[in-house]
């Protein structure tokens, strides 16, 4: 045999394996999640904004929570919760700029955007009203995808 001898078959593999990757469950059945309580304030007369109850709910209720640990939880996730109270309770447009830069980079280490779940190589499972769309669309395709040189006649 003419040249260098192969490598091992475990040396072989590639080095750049998804090493985050994981299968989210569906919209669907994240829906069912069960929310924890949001923890209640230092001070007895604050209370929650509104729209950080409502932001609390639907991580809770989104396919990411499931890739969460409970160090996630005490640490990042009640951390931006405090940023989110911050961006809606600030008083001028200068405050809720620089909170939202930090409310960002906490969101993209959680995965809640499109491009993190990317970047983190999470999919999300497909659900049966995704496998639906997909096959209704399949087949609208098929149907008119008939060649449009068909129609044209020899005069």
């Amino acid at each position: 045999m003419r040249g260098p001898s192969p490598k091992p078959a475990h040396l072989r593999q590639r080095a750049n394996r998804a090493t985050t990757h994981a299968t989210l469950p569906s919209v669907e059945a994240s829906a069912r999640n069960k929310v924890p309580a949001l923890y209640k304030r230092d001070k007895v007369t604050e209370r929650w904004h509104p729209r950080v109850v409502a932001w609390w709910n639907a991580i809770w209720k989104s396919p990411m929570a499931s890739e969460w640990l409970e160090a996630d939880v005490l640490g990042l996730v009640y951390r931006t919760a405090e940023l989110q109270q911050d961006f809606w309770t600030a008083d001028e447009a200068q405050g809720r700029v620089a909170v939202e830069t930090r409310i960002a980079k906490n969101e993209e280490r959680l995965g809640l955007s499109p491009i993190d779940r990317r970047r983190l190589q999470w999919e999300i499972e497909k659900g049966d009203q995704a496998a639906e769309r997909t096959s209704k669309r399949r087949q609208h395709k098929e149907a008119s995808s008939k060649d449009p040189r068909e129609a044209l006649k020899v005069v």
